[in-house]
């Protein structure tokens, strides 16, 4: 069946039979990036690696079905920057629940979360929903965690930086404007070292720690590191989705 992963382009007649082992459901963000990249980057960059990575996961053999990305996330610590827009981390709870639902009554026995955005955390969400229902196995996946950015990037950020200006000039070009009108992506750090360090945290408010809300410089982004990124992180990807498609729960643990 052509495109038999993407559930937004397939019709009743199509589906009514079909079962899915794995439903993917992806989550970005809409916010500010620097000056360069489009609100909507997190969302764009979501939705090729998503597919792109379900495709090759499909062609292994697995069956899995992307849902239809939900396109706001956790922004609460940008709340005077204009034009992002925060979803609260219940809104997500209330929106996993009943896709949870709706996947339990179509007989999907695994949904994974995607994530294309720093500020989403789905793991508390995730064991609440998943006490509720233990019929169907929830987890969730940081894309942009899945590879090490040292091997393809020279200089790491973690907001419209190298690695995200990369993967827009590859994929989306036309919407990057040229980087000699981005910001440099120069950010303060804690002064308290521990949440420097990462083992404490606190959440940043971003306009007292960048003046053009990107963190990390994307001067020496292109397009051929974007596509080497991307190429290698949707085959991790794809190898990941169709082990979890394939794996039951009966043998998701072993010695």
């Amino acid at each position: 069946m052509e495109n038999s992963h993407d559930l937004k382009q397939l019709s009743y007649k199509q589906l009514k039979d079909e079962k899915y082992d794995l439903a993917i459901l992806p989550w970005g963000a809409t916010e500010a990036h620097n000056y360069h990249l489009p609100y909507g980057t997190d969302n764009y960059e979501t939705a090729v690696i998503v597919n792109k990575s379900a495709e090759i996961a499909t062609e292994y053999g697995a069956r899995v079905l992307v849902l239809p990305a939900i396109p706001f996330g956790v922004n609460t610590g940008q709340a005077d920057i204009p034009y992002d827009i925060n979803m609260m981390p219940s809104t997500q709870k209330m929106i996993i629940e009943d896709v949870t639902i709706s996947m339990i009554r179509s007989g999907v026995k695994k949904l994974l979360i995607l994530n294309g955005h720093g500020g989403n955390d789905f793991k508390t969400i995730i064991r609440e929903v998943g006490f509720e229902h233990p019929e169907i196995c929830l987890c969730s996946a940081n894309w942009f965690q899945a590879l090490d950015h040292n091997k393809y990037f020279d200089y790491l950020g973690d907001h419209a930086d190298e690695m995200e200006t990369s993967l827009m000039l590859h994929l989306f070009p036309e919407l990057v404007l040229p980087l000699d009108e981005a910001g440099n992506g120069q950010h303060k750090k804690f002064t308290v070292q521990g949440l420097n360090e990462r083992w404490a945290w606190a959440e940043r408010k971003w306009s007292e720690v960048t003046n053009d809300t990107g963190v990390g410089n994307p001067y020496h982004a292109t397009a051929v590191k974007g596509e080497k990124f991307i190429d290698d992180l949707c085959q991790k990807l794809g190898v990941f989705l169709h082990e979890l498609s394939i794996t039951s729960r009966e043998k998701f643990y072993k010695y």
